[in-house]
């Protein structure tokens, strides 16, 4: 029998992980009716209205296909490699705050703890290509596995001047130092350093030099196929979404709404002021004001990370791919002394106006 605390753990986990691979599903149908509008075509749209089942019907015919495997392969890493990229994608929701106090777990390392899953998760790829025993994956997986390495540097380079703001590696102690101002407005130039190499962290286009199929066939899955791509596929839409998720938490104020141009909760209050205070008066309907409240937050973190799913669909309908030596030269020759010059600069300015954080103060 099951103790209430296991349980409560395995609901809250549930709770987490269904709206994320949901999400995950239609996000794959919302970058294909996207790419189809921007190149004048119109995309999924005869599995169910509007194209919307798309994704499930997807998943089905790969779930339903015939698996077939190297004869030459290490079967046992074959098969770990997509399910530690996967497992290493869904990790990293674990300590998103969705609202104050809603995450599943709101520990003071929440940065630190992301850096580590995100960074665990080049292992399955490094695995998959290397176990399939083919030059084409194994060039995948290499090339793969050096971007991501490398690109990992400018991403934790990056959250550190965001750390030097708020002296904590908790992420609600990030979201609410945004009270008086995101930081996208101080830290611009950081902001978009941090997107770009975020879309290079998960593999997307320009950057996708580790799936390139005009060179690689499909690169470190390319003798992956039915369910275990699968996982493959959730993996990289799992970590769009959630290094989108970051990103908003980051610069964007996260779950806070007080600037959004149309704040919601502000809008329920003007339609029909006089029944929300009798709605606050009454004891007995209390308890829905603070699910009130926490949907709100939801949706306001919600609406950020879209349009920045939306920005990275956008960025690969625009951009060509550019070739693997331009990706790491522009990675260790402009990017990284980019942010280096601001690591600098940042501090020096927090001590010239005397505004450093106490966790992090240099006395």
């Amino acid at each position: 029998m099951l103790y209430l605390p296991t349980l409560v753990s395995i609901i809250e986990v549930l709770l987490v992980t269904i709206p994320v691979l949901l999400t995950v599903a239609y996000v794959t149908v919302a970058e294909r009716k996207t790419m189809a509008s921007m190149q004048r075509r119109l995309g999924p749209n005869v599995v169910g209205y509007y194209g919307l089942l798309q994704a499930f019907a997807d998943a089905l015919k790969l779930l339903l296909k015939e698996y077939v495997s190297p004869t030459q392969a290490n079967l046992i890493l074959f098969f770990l490699g997509p399910i530690i990229t996967l497992i290493f994608s869904l990790l990293g929701y674990a300590v998103i705050p969705f609202g104050p106090g809603l995450a599943i777990s709101d520990f003071n390392l929440g940065i630190l703890y992301m850096l580590a899953v995100s960074s665990l998760a080049t292992y399955g790829i490094l695995l998959a290509g290397w176990s399939a025993n083919s030059k084409y994956a194994f060039l995948g997986s290499l090339r793969s596995t050096a971007q991501l390495i490398s690109y990992e540097l400018i991403l934790s380079s990056a959250i550190l001047l965001v750390i030097m703001l708020t002296g904590s590696l908790n992420l609600t102690v990030n979201i609410e130092s945004q009270r008086a101002v995101w930081f996208i407005i101080p830290l611009f130039p950081i902001f978009i350093i941090f997107f770009i190499g975020s879309v290079a962290e998960t593999n997307r286009a320009p950057f996708d030099l580790a799936e390139a199929e005009s060179e690689l066939v499909s690169g470190f899955m390319t003798e992956h196929a039915a369910v275990i791509f699968v996982f493959f596929f959730l993996a990289e839409y799992a970590s769009i979404v959630l290094i989108c998720v970051l990103t908003s938490i980051l610069f964007l104020g996260g779950y806070l709404y007080d600037y959004l141009p149309f704040s919601v909760f502000n809008l329920i209050q003007y339609i029909n002021f006089d029944f929300y205070l009798e709605y606050l008066a009454n004891k007995e309907t209390l308890f829905l004001d603070p699910l009130l409240e926490g949907l709100i937050y939801g949706l306001s973190l919600g609406i950020k990370s879209s349009i920045l799913v939306f920005v990275f669909i956008w960025v690969r309908a625009s951009f060509p791919r550019i070739r693997f030596d331009q990706l790491m030269s522009f990675c260790w020759t402009v990017l990284l002394p980019v942010v280096i010059a601001f690591i600098i600069l940042v501090p020096c300015i927090l001590y010239s106006f005397e505004i450093i954080p106490s966790n992090v103060s240099l006395f």
